[in-house]
């Protein structure tokens, strides 16, 4: 049974108890067992060449992407949030690391990637994870768009086997770079790629069901033993990989190290918890279900830091094998353990067949995961949607693939707030009851008030923020007539900050010193608490619960020319 929920909000047991815990609470059978180790089997064979793949990718050697793999993976599911999350190396990750690798060494890499564990630990812990939330759709289309492209440019010298000394990281000399290394040219990796991408195109038209990647990836590897064609496999340039994990270590910690790889880790931090969410959310959106945002991020925290205890690198949520893992037919976090558990079980028995793994093939397994990435029909509509939308997708998308992960992320949000402000300032409505004929015809108050030279009229609706603050002081500071009474409707205002309270005080201000009262109208707590805050008090201004009940009040005390009103105040 679930722990109960308190007035102030879910109990610290609600917001972090594991989802397996949950799941075994539920009661968990047989028949759960068979579910979740056919899910975890096949998400253990999607996740077997993808996680080589994209170890190589990223300057690593492959037996590393398997330890992130089974180490990460397995403590993800365990600890996590989410029901179905698949954890592992994820291609977002693949720029970050190489140029990590270009600037730390790997062991630099091993120590970014704890640091990133404790940083996403306490993020989650600070229960900062709702926050991930507000990350503007634009923003992630656009960031995932340019992931796609760096992957696949990434993969280009493999899948044409050229001879290229040192691979530029940025993409624009990287492209230069390949283009001069075209003439060494390997037709036999380029046949090797094209008959793997063939290979996994036709399996997913014809037999959806079976495992794509690992069944086109072991073809090419047989053919190129079989017909001895002149390919680098993983043997050829790493020597295989080892049959077991290593032994657990701390990587090498110094004040000096720390501060170096200290903006690597949150880079890596950063994009981790945006990529887990995501594909938490992708999950909840294909299964039904609700993740635990701030649980799922302190088990990436969890899973960075037994990733790089075993020599593995950045662990995150991946949404490939997590949407795998869903349409498997998984029932709940023991199928990503399994996961975890097969992958141990094919290194251990197949170490010496990795060796004949063709490099052009894995570079075509991720050339085919970067072209499912691009959201192709996202983007065109969000081209096609609003001329904002367009510039913050576009902007995310220049900036990932031309600058820095991070700072697209950042002036993408930055973008979309601006974008978000501009929209809702205007929204926000000020309607003048002696001038505003349409206001009075929506009933808000008796439309006599609008022939009242007296007492003048305000409805302000819409949020009432810094963004709307000076269209509305624009209107509110035309006091032409100097009416003896103000009354300014706040009724339909769900929102009303500093700059809007600050705004309505320099008015009351105004119209004190023009010998006029102002009453406000339908102010609910949090609004009145916020104008009183700000100095917006008796006996410059009147509160009072309804329209009809200031008017009153306001035309009761300019009839009086000055005496007191004889509606009650509301207590303030």
């Amino acid at each position: 049974m679930a722990a109960p929920t308190t007035a102030a909000g879910p109990t610290f047991a609600e917001l972090f108890t594991p989802k397996l815990v949950t799941v075994l609470r539920e009661g968990y059978g047989l028949r759960h067992l068979k579910a979740d180790a056919v899910a975890g089997l096949t998400v253990a064979i999607v996740a077997l060449p993808l996680s080589m793949a994209i170890a190589i990718a990223s300057g690593l050697t492959p037996d590393r992407g398997l330890y992130t793999a089974i180490v990460g993976g397995f403590l993800v599911s365990a600890l996590g949030g989410s029901r179905f999350q698949i954890g592992g190396p994820a291609g977002a990750f693949i720029v970050l690391v190489l140029a990590a690798v270009e600037r730390h060494g790997v062991d630099g890499v091993i120590l970014a990637t704890a640091l990133s564990g404790v940083v996403l630990l306490a993020v989650g812990f600070l229960r900062l994870g709702t926050f991930i939330k507000y990350i503007p759709y634009p923003v992630t289309v656009g960031f995932t768009a340019g992931i796609a492209v760096i992957i696949f440019a990434s993969q280009l010298k493999e899948l044409l086997g050229l001879t290229l000394g040192k691979e530029p990281g940025p993409l624009l000399p990287k492209l230069a770079a390949l283009a001069g290394a075209l003439p060494t040219l390997n037709p036999a990796a380029v046949a090797v790629a094209a008959l793997t991408v063939g290979g996994i195109l036709a399996l997913r038209r014809w037999r959806p069901q079976w495992p794509a990647f690992i069944i086109a990836v072991g073809l090419a590897a047989v053919l190129a033993a079989l017909l001895g064609l002149p390919v680098e496999t993983i043997g050829s340039r790493f020597g295989g990989i080892p049959s077991s994990l290593p032994a657990p270590r701390l990587p090498e910690l110094s004040a000096e190290k720390v501060a170096e790889v200290l903006p690597t880790a949150l880079s890596f931090a950063l994009l981790g918890g945006i990529e887990s969410l995501l594909s938490a959310v992708v999950a909840d959106s294909m299964s039904g279900r609700r993740h635990r945002s701030n649980c799922e991020l302190v088990a990436q925290g969890a899973a960075n830091i037994g990733a790089a205890l075993f020599g593995g690198f950045c662990v995150t949520g991946t949404i490939a094998r997590t949407a795998t893992n869903v349409r498997s037919g998984a029932r709940g976090p023991v199928a990503g353990m399994l996961h975890s558990a097969f992958l141990l079980l094919f290194m251990v028995v197949a170490a010496p067949l990795a060796a004949f793994v063709p490099l052009a093939a894995l570079a075509a397994v991720l050339a085919v995961v970067a072209w499912n990435m691009a959201e192709k029909h996202a983007v065109a509509t969000l081209l096609r949607a609003s001329r904002g939308d367009a510039v913050v997708l576009l902007a995310t998308f220049g900036l990932v693939v031309f600058r820095d992960l991070t700072e697209g992320i950042l002036v993408g949000f930055g973008l979309g707030a601006l974008l978000f402000l501009h929209r809702m300032a205007q929204t926000v409505e000020v309607d003048e009851a002696d001038t505003a004929n349409g206001a009075a015809d929506r009933g808000s108050y008796d439309p006599a008030v609008a022939t009242d030279r007296d007492v003048v009229v305000y409805r302000i609706s819409g949020a009432f923020f810094f963004g709307t603050a000076a269209a509305v002081s624009a209107v509110l500071d035309r006091l032409a007539e100097h009416p003896k009474a103000y009354v300014i409707d706040v009724s339909a205002v769900p929102v009303l900050d500093s700059t809007a309270a600050t705004t309505i005080e320099g008015f009351v201000r105004k119209a004190h010193r023009a010998g006029a009262v102002v009453y406000i109208a339908g102010a609910r707590p949090p609004i009145r608490r916020a104008l009183l805050f700000h100095g917006v008090r008796p006996p410059r201004v009147r509160f009072r619960a309804g329209l009809a009940e200031a008017v009153a009040a306001a035309r009761a005390r300019a009839a009086g020319d000055g005496q007191p009103e004889p509606a009650a105040e509301v207590a303030t």
